[in-house]
């Protein structure tokens, strides 16, 4: 009998034992595997929008860039029959002093070749990606870029349906070369024998809502679009490729910016236009893409545009005489210098006075900042 009772007090023990090993088994938190996080994308519509993300991830980028590429982001020099040739480019890619390059005059197999080449230069040297241009307006693209689809010209389109369709006809094409930024559409009114044939006509009711369209189905594309030539080329007699132009006055052609700004263009030019007689906004005999009055207290105070503000082409007789050009601009509120007379004397008078002069460094930095930003929504450079 004593030996039953010790067996049952043994197996007795053992199993309260197993029933407390696996009650404190059952307490036991189990492990929480935590998904890793979504890498981070962005679109050109998130450009103009406020994101924590996307700001932090430009500043990450723009910490990576020494002095001499933060001031390279602003020089976009033109490669083709009107530009530079392309040793000249190769040779301000190996340097290291430019951000981006307009595709001027050329076939469009030619410059699909040369965007190839350029981008997998930046990639062996460790450059960001370019922004690439075009004049693809609907009335040149197809003598800026011959080999391209034919599309119709602005006169030419009759419907905000048209102007949509030459838009994507313009964008795919676009895309294919490798161009990612189109100077379009003219804004101008139509009567300025320069720029009037290449916008969409003289009423407002007309050119704003076309404007608009043309607009809109490019960036939905995956492409900039530049409304110009601000603050309006349509209403002045001369050409700007000649001379320095004049607004007498009132800006009469201001008023189509405030809603096409509002629907979210991308960019803007300024045009090499002085303004006078006008008691806020006179420029002093200066263009107005030098001219902080047109381009800080106006476009960007004023009127409130937050996206990229590229000057007219830096070798027009326009803006020519006027000395130190490309830092006037800057200081003016420009973001993207195009085409200026001399791309390595540009950069070295921009970097002397970025290291020289606190103020002038914070406009840079918050240009390249922008251009940044730009690259980052359009996918050139890796969001996360």
């Amino acid at each position: 009998m004593k030996l039953f009772l010790c067996f049952s007090f043994i197996i007795c023990t053992f199993l309260s034992s197993c029933n407390a090993q696996v009650e404190k088994k059952a307490e036991e938190p189990k492990e929480i595997k935590i998904a890793k996080p979504l890498p981070l994308t962005f679109s050109l519509k998130n450009y103009l929008t406020p994101s924590q993300d996307l700001l932090n991830r430009t500043q990450e980028i723009f910490n990576t860039l020494d002095e001499k590429s933060i001031v390279a982001q602003l020089l976009m020099p033109a490669v083709g029959k009107h530009g530079q040739k392309k040793e000249k480019i190769d040779s301000c890619i190996n340097e290291r002093i430019i951000g981006g390059i307009l595709m001027l005059n050329g076939t469009k197999t030619k410059f699909t070749n040369w965007i190839s080449e350029f981008e997998q230069k930046n990639k062996t040297i460790g450059s960001l990606p370019f922004l690439y241009s075009a004049d693809a307006e609907p009335s040149l693209v197809n003598r800026k870029i011959i080999g391209t689809k034919q599309a119709k010209k602005a006169l030419e389109i009759k419907s905000i349906d048209e102007a949509k369709n030459s838009a994507i006809l313009i964008s795919e094409e676009l895309l294919s070369i490798g161009i990612n930024y189109n100077f379009a559409p003219v804004v101008d009114l139509a009567k300025n024998s320069v720029v009037g044939y290449r916008g969409f006509g003289a009423k407002k009711e007309n050119l704003i809502p076309w404007s608009n369209a043309f607009i809109q189905e490019t960036q939905k594309k995956n492409i900039i679009a530049t409304a110009k030539h601000f603050p309006g080329h349509g209403l002045v007699s001369g050409d700007t490729h000649k001379s320095l132009q004049v607004i007498n006055g009132k800006l009469k052609e201001l008023s189509t910016y405030p809603e096409i700004i509002k629907d979210g263009v991308l960019s803007i030019m300024v045009a090499h236009i002085a303004v006078k007689n006008n008691s806020k906004y006179s420029t002093n005999g200066l263009p107005a893409t030098t001219s902080k009055r047109i381009v800080t207290d106006l476009l960007i105070d004023s009127l409130g545009f937050k996206g990229l503000i590229v000057t007219d082409a830096m070798n027009m007789g326009g803006v020519t005489q006027v000395k130190s050009a490309s830092v006037k601009a800057i200081e003016a509120g420009c973001d993207i210098i195009l085409m200026p007379v001399d791309v390595r004397e540009s950069h070295q008078e921009i970097l002397k006075k970025y290291q020289n002069d606190a103020n002038f460094k914070a406009k840079v930095d918050r240009s390249a900042k922008k251009i940044i930003r730009m690259k980052i929504c359009l996918g050139l450079i890796k969001a996360s």
